[in-house]
């Protein structure tokens, strides 16, 4: 895929940036377990499940915030004001939206070709003291 120009990735819906960037997100995910070490599928599944929850994602926006660009914030912004989302029985409307706006702004990243960006944010929602997803 030719990368576009942040012009052109800023004049994609928000809906459309979410769309892709879930993709963008879940091999990010499926990444860092695999990374973790064998295991059975089952625990496999069970760990990126885990984080490609609704409330998992919620919880990376507020992580997220405070070291965004203003560019970035405003992506974020955007895939969170996005209209005709309905959250699913697991998640609340304010998480869902949350969510579709950490999706957003993944969209954008690799759209763009940001990926040493779109990893560094990946990381700092994903790591914690141990290093396991689990």
């Amino acid at each position: 895929m030719e990368i576009m120009t942040k012009t052109e990735a800023k004049r994609l819906s928000p809906g459309l940036l979410a769309f892709y960037g879930d993709s963008v997100y879940e091999i990010l995910v499926r990444r860092k377990v695999v990374s973790e070490g064998d295991r059975p599928s089952a625990e496999l599944h069970n760990a990126s499940i885990k984080m490609a929850r609704a409330s998992y994602q919620a919880a990376a926006f507020e992580k997220l915030l405070p070291m965004l660009t203003e560019e970035e914030a405003d992506i974020l912004r955007r895939g969170r004001n996005s209209t005709g989302l309905s959250a699913p029985k697991s998640s609340n409307s304010a998480e869902y939206h949350k969510a579709t706006a950490v999706e957003a702004l993944f969209g954008y990243l690799s759209l763009i070709g940001e990926n040493e960006r779109l990893e560094e944010l990946f990381r700092a929602i994903t790591d914690d003291p141990k290093g396991k997803t689990e």
